[in-house]
């Protein structure tokens, strides 16, 4: 009987071989991982027991799987490099939140392996930082339609990647049958992150070209939003600056998005929205936090907007960061 469950388990998760034999996290400036529970059991929509963790290049969402089901570290993947941290919480509210690190080595393999709890409070290599609540966090994925956000409530299934190079590393998710008002939609999210820079790339695919897809920054309080386009006018981005983070102390946020690529700008109660035009075609946008406890981090708002204006020149020069 033991035999047959863990052989159940294994198909359930889709679990392949890590790569850890061939990339140092030590010494890695990018790291990208995720982490699940296999020898426990479902009880309805949570996940009980299990004795330890274990990292893999893919998984497959249990059917069960929602909110707090504690069967996935931190909830989903994480990204990071020798500036920042990410994760994605992998469930229906498909919120991207940020870890503030305060130094520069890879954090993510301990994070969370006591249950959960540790991130939330600062210790020496940082915290979780940004408190998404019911908003979309910074530069994730839903669908805005007739004023009303739409999450990942209804998909048929959700497969998770992770691949780490030498000079970046990856997570993809591809989401099968996302159902949302009358479509039904096959859906790709790959997440990119390089060495040095705050910025994640984010390239999004849908399957069939419908109105709505939107990404955007959680509104907090005493924040300043912050709007500027490129001088060739291709590119813009839209950021917020203040006290935001849970600390609480300075955090900046930012999305860098190509113009042409953007049907509305919506200013809702909970987010400030970029509602993409219907395509299905690829289409990429970069997210950043900026943290002002990292290693020679951003302090105060001017120094935010040249870093902002410094990227956005790059992308005006280059088409690309």
């Amino acid at each position: 009987m033991k035999v047959k469950i863990k052989i159940a388990a294994l198909v359930l998760f889709g679990f392949t071989a890590a790569n850890a034999q061939k990339y140092d996290v030590k010494t890695a400036k990018t790291y990208a991982e995720i982490s699940a529970k296999t020898d426990g059991k479902w009880e309805g929509r949570k996940y009980i027991g299990g004795t330890v963790f274990k990292n893999v290049d893919k998984l497959k969402l249990a059917p069960e799987h929602t909110d707090h089901s504690f069967d996935i570290r931190y909830e989903g993947p994480g990204w990071e490099n020798n500036r920042i941290g990410y994760r994605l919480y992998l469930d229906w509210r498909n919120a991207i939140d940020i870890f503030g690190k305060k130094t520069s080595a890879n954090i993510l393999p301990k994070v969370g392996q006591d249950n959960f709890d540790s991130y939330h409070e600062m210790s020496d290599w940082g915290a979780d930082i940004l408190k998404a609540g019911k908003g979309i966090g910074i530069g994730s994925i839903d669908r805005y339609l007739n004023k009303e956000k739409l999450h990942f409530r209804e998909v048929d299934s959700t497969i998770a990647y992770v691949s780490n190079k030498t000079n970046e590393s990856v997570v993809k998710i591809d989401y099968y049958g996302w159902k949302t008002a009358a479509d039904k939609i096959n859906f790709t999210s790959e997440l990119t992150i390089k060495p040095d820079q705050l910025y994640t790339q984010h390239t999004i695919k849908a399957s069939k070209a419908i109105q709505g897809i939107c990404t955007g920054i959680v509104k907090q309080k005493n924040t300043e939003l912050l709007k500027k386009e490129s001088k060739n006018k291709k590119w813009a981005y839209l950021a917020t600056y203040g006290q935001q983070s849970l600390v609480p102390d300075k955090l900046g946020m930012a999305i860098f998005y190509q113009v042409s690529t953007i049907e509305s700008i919506e200013d809702t109660d909970l987010d400030y929205l970029l509602v993409f035009k219907p395509t299905t075609k690829a289409t990429s946008f970069y997210l950043l936090g900026a943290w002002e406890q990292e290693v020679n981090g951003i302090k105060t708002q001017e120094e935010f907007v040249k870093y902002l204006n410094d990227k956005l020149e790059v992308l005006n020069k280059k088409g690309k960061m």
